[in-house]
């Protein structure tokens, strides 16, 4: 429905940029709850209201989302881990998730809150639900290809990546004739690449997969412009994406700079077999 307010839960980064401008494109009405710890400043202005709040403010957060009268909200951007489990004061909505929680790690405890949302009426969408034109597609996304070598390092990087994500450890494999250099753990996409360099050179190859099953309303794979920074620092010539579901930051302008740079960037299908060529 045409002018239908959307909750908007803001982190850290381009992400709640890009997802309240998509939300807004397809007539919704954004109304943010930005974590004060997290969020820019600057998202006022891309937003119709904005309201902020502690990490720990779970319940004000539902009440300002009720009062607005959104029945449907987002996440968007990145909250530190350390960030959720260190220093927060919870109210008592939130430890009531807390209660409930089998396992102390992120996904749970996100995972939990979106089942608060739920009992109070508010469904969380996928956080890419407007940014459907911002997604990795299948096939080569740059003119530049793989040559046959670097193919060979993106099947055996593919096939090492997606154990790892289904072990719920990381998504990022970067490779190197053939060779595991780095995994990613908690550190994230950028460090493993950084890593790989400094133990293998330059001319490593980096596959990003998402998981087996990956909660796409909280925990969506991305890349952005430090991906091509920490790339670049390594001498990384290869980037290999999951194609519906890996966020590309600001999109075109992510994939000129690879292009810029020599960095050939290319899609895989989610059932792990490398995709054909667009169009």
């Amino acid at each position: 429905m045409p002018g239908e307010p959307l909750g908007l839960i803001a982190g850290n980064g381009r992400f709640p940029f890009l997802a309240a401008a998509g939300a807004r494109r397809a007539g919704r009405r954004v109304v943010a709850v930005a974590i004060r710890e997290e969020a820019a400043p600057e998202l006022e202005g891309d937003v119709d209201e904005i309201h902020w709040i502690g990490l720990g403010q779970l319940g004000r957060g539902i009440e300002i989302l009720q009062k607005a009268g959104a029945r449907e909200a987002i996440m968007a951007g990145q909250v530190k881990h350390r960030q959720i489990f260190s220093g927060v004061v919870p109210d008592l909505k939130l430890l009531g998730v807390l209660a409930r929680l089998a396992f102390q790690n992120t996904d749970s405890l996100i995972g939990a809150v979106a089942d608060a949302l739920a009992r109070e009426g508010i469904t969380l969408l996928p956080s890419v639900a407007f940014l459907g034109d911002q997604l990795a597609t299948v096939g080569p996304m740059s003119r530049r290809q793989p040559d046959r070598e670097e193919r060979r390092d993106v099947e055996y990087g593919e096939r090492v990546a997606r154990v790892l994500a289904g072990m719920d450890l990381g998504q990022t494999a970067v490779v190197k004739d053939r060779a595991a250099v780095a995994l990613e753990a908690m550190e994230g996409t950028d460090e493993t690449i950084r890593r790989a360099g400094r133990i293998a050179g330059p001319g490593t190859t980096v596959v990003k997969v998402s998981k087996p099953r990956q909660d796409m309303r909280f925990d969506v794979p991305v890349v952005g412009e430090g991906t091509l920074v920490a790339m670049r620092e390594a001498g990384s010539r290869v980037l290999a994406l999951d194609a519906g579901r890996t966020l590309l930051i600001d999109r075109a302008a992510f994939l000129a700079r690879a292009e810029a740079e020599g960095v050939a960037v290319l899609g895989l299908d989610a059932s792990g077999a490398e995709a054909p060529k667009n169009g």
